[in-house]
């Protein structure tokens, strides 16, 4: 039965990382067919086209090294120290030690609703925030499959990636939103592109980047969502290898979903990093198909089937 378990878990964690892997490489080439195809609009040659995407990975640059920040403002953190919350410190701590983890920079946002999320760029750079909900209506070994929860995120480098994922969503919707304002205003009709076989292949060209500029933004968010979806699944798993215990963890999740306390600063910013959806959504399947995170029956089943 032991044996049953460990496999259940690593071949979970292992089939998430593959899925995520092949997810990444489906955003870049978007990215890149993007950038190919303003650069036809523009009338450069395809060779340079690529190189569009240059000026839009420099803002990326930035708001990847400023997402964590911003996450924890919006959020209404305020940072913690042993003095202020010794349990809550050394939970994380003892935590820490069993995961190899340094210990993050803890958070505590003063909201009766309970939840909890993790970010950062990796170990070294990570921070996890519990609102006063979670500490105060979650049982000891509840709390600590949670926070279990937040550091596999940490340790598995799920904050890396999503902060990537979220950074690349923003860049292929403003990529998107330049090939429109091209294709409205007509760039590219003059130079080149009126000698390349006239106007019905300047027709087409125009077409399939309008098609282009109106589906990505779309299948970039589908990605999104199903890259969350693998590292909740992932995180799952990884608490319930850390914890011993994979009931505790599936409890606290009943909590916090059956929890009425809508929590106050969620926005959709920064829905996708908590432990549950804290936007109080309509349940519905078109809504399912596209959260950011898994259904709670589905982790549910699945942490009490290890």
């Amino acid at each position: 039965m032991a044996e049953q378990q460990r496999i259940l878990v690593y071949d979970r964690i292992s089939q998430n990382r593959r899925n995520t892997l092949f997810m990444l490489l489906g955003f870049v080439l978007l990215l890149a067919g993007l950038s190919i195809a303003i650069g036809v609009v523009l009338g450069l040659p395809l060779p340079f086209a690529p190189l569009l995407i240059v000026p839009f990975l420099a803002i990326a640059f930035i708001s990847y090294y400023s997402s964590a920040s911003v996450a924890l403002r919006i959020s209404g953190a305020t940072e913690v120290s042993l003095a202020d919350e010794p349990e809550l410190m050394r939970r994380v701590e003892n935590l820490c030690i069993g995961a190899g983890l340094p210990m993050p920079k803890v958070y505590v946002i003063e909201d009766g609703s309970p939840n909890a999320f993790a970010t950062g760029r990796d170990p070294d750079h990570a921070a996890i925030a519990v609102t006063r909900g979670l500490l105060q209506k979650l049982e000891p070994l509840e709390l600590e499959g949670v926070l279990a929860h937040e550091l596999s995120h940490i340790g598995n480098y799920d904050i890396r990636v999503m902060t990537v994922v979220v950074v690349l969503v923003g860049i292929a919707a403003l990529m998107a939103d330049f090939l429109l304002r091209l294709t409205f205003f007509g760039a590219g009709r003059r130079s080149s592109n009126r000698g390349k076989g006239g106007g019905g292949a300047v027709l087409i060209i125009y077409a399939l980047a309008l098609l282009g500029a109106i589906l990505t933004p779309l299948v970039a968010q589908a990605i999104r969502f199903a890259v969350s979806r693998q590292r909740e699944y992932l995180a799952d798993a990884s608490a319930a290898l850390l914890t011993r215990s994979p009931d505790a963890l599936a409890r606290a999740l009943e909590k916090i979903a059956a929890d009425p306390d809508p929590l106050e600063v969620a926005n959709k910013a920064t829905a996708h990093l908590y432990i549950n959806n804290p936007l109080r959504e309509h349940k519905s399947l078109l809504n399912n198909l596209f959260s950011t995170h898994p259904p709670i029956e589905e982790r549910v089943r699945l942490l009490r089937a290890m």
